[in-house]
């Protein structure tokens, strides 16, 4: 290491390359990642699979490419990388379809490592997964573990970074989870979890930095790990305690409805949610996250913080109790929401057929009463499959706000004595709008 480097890590400021390519920018790491980068005064170059993420639409094309690594090849990433000097790869899934989490954390890494060499990007920052150089548990360690072995036997400066679960002002995945069992009047204790060393998202910026820096080691492989072991219900009941909210009590979980849960959060991924718990979480979660923080103290010189002082370090705004509250009822409304039009569409087409041609026959429908509770019913089985698919949801949503309306403007044409019934078909269509709408405005995880 050069006396210049030491003293830089020593004084904690650091010239990082202008050229940076940050591949997952989009997620919470790498987002914080990109911000440091512009911050620090250079340009660096944000790549994820999707180009209408909030930081995309904020950066624009000339600092945003489009990739999905998963899905990428060596071609996609050589004209990508020209003019770059490092790429951090951050991208990662927890679960996936279809070989989703190969792709994502070894074949795509592979080609990206691949057209490095092949254009001289030699510096290369690669995030793994704590543990996974000790014990794979699941497909994703497995493929984390791969990934990692793609890259150690390549001629090139790498870095790879294997944190712990990462905590930050931000919120997704794990540090998402956390607030909402935070806010939880009792904790669910699962059955079997190991210990977590958490991590703050501003050490593992930090430590990024510092890798970027000319002279900085390189062929590295660290551990992010913070300096206290907790168990998960202890790191919740820290965030209680930041939020303002009295101790929770806790329950253990039976095991089977533990599994229970991991199963219904397969199943919302498999309609393109990304629920943090799910099978491969439960196999991971034995584990733990734990590590030695004195090898990346004694290297880097950056002393991770603990989570009490991290948490003291800055307020609980109402913002955060607002989403600590809302965490577990967002599933909840979408599931609501997607189980009611369903449950109207079907039941027009059975149970409630007679009575929904009824109506529209004493409202003059004439020849088209049944063919219009045929299509409304149709319509509303739509909404509800569209707003269980993820890739469908807001459509889906908008849609369900056209079709209250309507139903509201054709009963009070209709049959307006409706609007004087005392189970209120009309009245209620209010509500439901209003849940449509926050159901839009949470819609978004990042």
């Amino acid at each position: 290491m050069t006396p210049a480097l030491i003293d830089e890590r020593l004084s904690g400021s650091f010239a990082t390359p202008s050229r940076v390519l940050v591949v997952g920018a989009s997620g919470f790491i790498g987002s914080a990642i990109l911000a440091a980068l512009r911050a620090s005064g250079g340009k660096p170059i944000g790549c994820s699979a999707r180009a209408d993420t909030v930081t995309a639409r904020r950066l624009g094309a000339g600092g945003w490419r489009v990739i999905d690594i998963g899905r990428s090849s060596v071609e996609d990433w050589l004209p990508v990388l020209d003019g770059i000097d490092a790429v951090v790869n951050c991208a990662g899934v927890l679960a996936g379809r279809g070989g989703e989490a190969h792709r994502v954390h070894a074949s795509g890494p592979a080609a990206l490592f691949e057209a490095c060499a092949r254009v001289g990007v030699k510096r290369v920052i690669h995030f793994s997964a704590i543990g996974v150089d000790r014990e794979t548990l699941s497909e994703f360690s497995e493929t984390k573990r791969e990934g990692e072995a793609g890259l150690t036997g390549r001629e090139l400066d790498w870095v790879i970074l294997r944190p712990s679960v990462v905590l930050g002002p931000a919120a997704y995945g794990g540090s998402a989870l956390v607030r909402g069992l935070a806010a939880l009047p009792v904790f669910p204790v699962p059955p079997a979890a190991g210990p977590l060393q958490v991590v703050q998202l501003d050490d593992v910026v930090r430590t990024v930095l510092f890798f970027l820096q000319p002279g900085a080691p390189a062929r590295v492989e660290l551990d992010l790990a913070g300096p206290d072991r907790l168990t998960m219900m202890e790191v919740a009941a820290r965030y209680r305690r930041w939020l303002g909210w009295r101790p929770a009590r806790t329950w253990r979980v039976p095991a089977w409805l533990m599994n229970l849960g991991y199963a219904l959060g397969d199943f919302a991924g498999f309609l393109g949610w990304r629920p943090p718990m799910r099978s491969v979480a439960g196999k991971e979660i034995v584990r733990g996250a734990v590590g030695d923080p004195k090898p990346w103290a004694d290297l880097t010189g950056i002393t991770p913080q603990g989570l009490d002082a991290a948490l003291l370090g800055r307020p609980a705004s109402v913002q955060e109790r607002w989403f600590a509250q809302l965490y577990f009822l967002k599933p909840l409304v979408f599931g609501v929401l997607s189980i009611f039009w369903l449950g109207t569409g079907v039941i027009s087409l059975t149970a409630g057929w007679r009575i929904g041609v009824g109506m529209m026959q004493e409202g003059g429908a004439g020849p088209l009463s049944a063919p219009s509770v045929v299509a409304g019913a149709l319509a509303d089985i739509a909404v509800g499959a569209g707003i269980a698919l993820r890739r469908f949801a807001r459509p889906a949503l908008w849609a369900g706000v056209g079709i209250s309306l309507f139903y509201a403007a054709a009963g009070t044409t209709i049959l307006p004595r409706l609007w004087a019934d005392p189970l209120g078909p009309m009245w209620k269509i209010w509500p439901i709008l209003a849940l449509l709408f926050v159901a839009m405005a949470i819609l978004e995880d990042r």
